[in-house]
């Protein structure tokens, strides 16, 4: 398995949801509303989740805030660890220098 969504997942999920607008109809209807209204205020319960389930889901894609963003960078961050722990003295010595040199630049 991966970190994908399985099709059962996406039937499961879809179930569930359905599942929740039956129950919010019901027990609006216990609570007194007649069926037309329970009917519209159910929509409206799971309109205004899925609204804002969107929103949520826009923010962390924008924000890059997504699982596949977070492994790319300890990925990255993994790779960018070895090719130091490569590096010879000599040469990590060289790249600090550079370093330093590149803030010098970019302060003066």
């Amino acid at each position: 398995m991966g970190w994908w969504m399985r099709r059962i997942d996406a039937i499961g999920i879809s179930l569930g949801v359905f599942a929740a607008g039956g129950l919010v109809y019901l027990v609006l209807q216990l609570v007194g509303l007649d069926s037309m209204n329970a009917g519209i205020w159910s929509q409206v319960f799971l309109i205004s989740a899925l609204v804002v389930w969107v929103f949520s889901y826009l923010t962390r894609v924008l924000s890059k805030d997504m699982t596949y963003d977070k492994q790319l960078r300890d990925y990255e961050e993994a790779v960018l660890q070895k090719r130091l722990e490569e590096l010879t003295p000599e040469e990590l010595a060289t790249l600090q220098a550079e370093i330093e040199q590149e803030n010098q630049r970019a302060k003066g």
